[in-house]
């Protein structure tokens, strides 16, 4: 509007001090346009980070849970003078410890729900992120040992293999942190490197909004190599199990060891007890996780899905002590140990009120006698 009028005209009009109300008007909806503009840009970059009032209560549900169990599990574990008899007992522990450390990363991931502050999502998806995902795949690979273990003690009862000897656990489970740190370090070096300083995407879900080039390039990698290492543990396991499947039929249909055929159907009850919760927990994470990371997708719809994956895979912190129960001896006995100290002691409380007691009583009834004597 402003442009039709002639220029000499519109001059004239500034130097006189009268300025048009057309091109006040003009200015005002420039002004209000740009205005306009930036609140949807805010607005958008607020809705493009969802809180998700669901998945914070989840996740701290999850947390809570959680954390009980595995304090329980780490005192029974490290806080007893137990001695490691056993390989699984050693993978016990390392399993343990994997669920404890990941259940203590579950705060950063609430908080990067509960906030739309960039230093706490930088601080989750540098750190949290990568200690949550390193104690995820540490889990898996000590239920992978604990499942071979059983499985050769089933099929050879006779000999032992050099997985289920005291110092070969302790070295693979040693060589199993080494490794997944060497990988979990890359990551977090090349984030801190050029992912950190840099400008902030904030239009795009995750921690994927605030990737670099390089940052692309090694989450692909790992998670690449992340889905070999899944898909290496869960057929090992469905080969375990039907392993010890085949060899109950061979006692089931062995006239000699009739005995021992409550013990073997124990066994595969275990094994299949391993099994589900390695499929619950992993199996969905891992069909959602690998296409999210190849597809670079803005779907809203994609990223709620990928992170219900995430809280199943969650679930196995909560799920894990029942494994300790089912599979190791040493649990169960000091946790009857536990409870038979705390009965005696009640015991022990208990003596000295009854005593008191009967002293009361006696005290009244030879005074009740003397008086009746009186």
């Amino acid at each position: 509007m402003t442009a039709s009028l002639p220029r000499v005209r519109r001059e004239a009009l500034l130097e006189d001090g009268m300025e048009s109300p057309i091109l006040t008007t003009s200015d005002s909806l420039t002004n209000f346009t740009a205005t306009t503009d930036d609140m949807k840009l805010q607005n958008t970059t607020c809705d493009k980070v969802p809180s998700h009032p669901g998945f914070i209560f989840a996740y701290t549900l999850v947390f809570l849970i959680s954390l009980v169990l595995n304090c329980v599990t780490m005192r029974v574990y490290f806080c007893t003078n137990q001695r490691v008899k056993s390989s699984v007992t050693v993978y016990m522990k390392n399993l343990a410890a994997a669920d404890f450390f990941l259940c203590l990363c579950l705060p950063f991931r609430i908080a990067n729900y509960a906030t739309h502050s960039v230093t706490v999502r930088n601080i989750y998806c540098s750190f949290g992120a990568t200690a949550f995902y390193l104690n995820m795949y540490a889990s898996m690979i000590f239920m992978d040992f604990i499942a071979a273990n059983r499985y050769l003690k089933i099929t050879r009862p006779l000999e032992t293999h050099a997985l289920q000897m005291v110092r070969t656990a302790r070295n693979f489970s040693i060589s199993t942190w080494l490794s997944l740190l060497a990988m979990a370090s890359i990551y977090l070096v090349v984030f801190l490197q050029t992912s950190w300083s840099h400008d902030k995407n904030t239009e795009g879900f995750g921690c994927e909004s605030l990737f670099s080039p390089k940052v692309k390039l090694v989450y692909k990698i790992t998670h690449s190599v992340s889905m070999l290492l899944f898909i290496f543990v869960l057929v090992s396991l469905i080969l375990f199990y039907w392993g010890t499947l085949k060899k109950i039929r061979q006692v089931q249909l062995s006239t000699q060891t009739k005995s021992n055929s409550h013990k073997f159907n124990k066994s595969k009850r275990n094994m299949l007890v391993l099994v589900v919760i390695f499929c619950v927990c992993f199996v969905p994470y891992h069909l959602v996780r690998l296409p999210y990371a190849f597809i670079d997708s803005t779907s809203q719809a994609f990223y709620i899905l990928k992170e219900l994956s995430v809280l199943l895979s969650v679930l196995n912190a909560c799920l894990d002590p029942l494994i300790y129960f089912i599979f190791c001896k040493a649990f169960r006995a000091q946790l009857n140990l536990r409870k038979k100290t705390e009965s005696s002691a009640a015991g022990k409380d208990q003596g000295p009120q009854i005593s008191n007691m009967l002293s009361n009583i006696e005290t009244k009834v030879s005074t009740l006698r003397h008086e009746s004597v009186i």
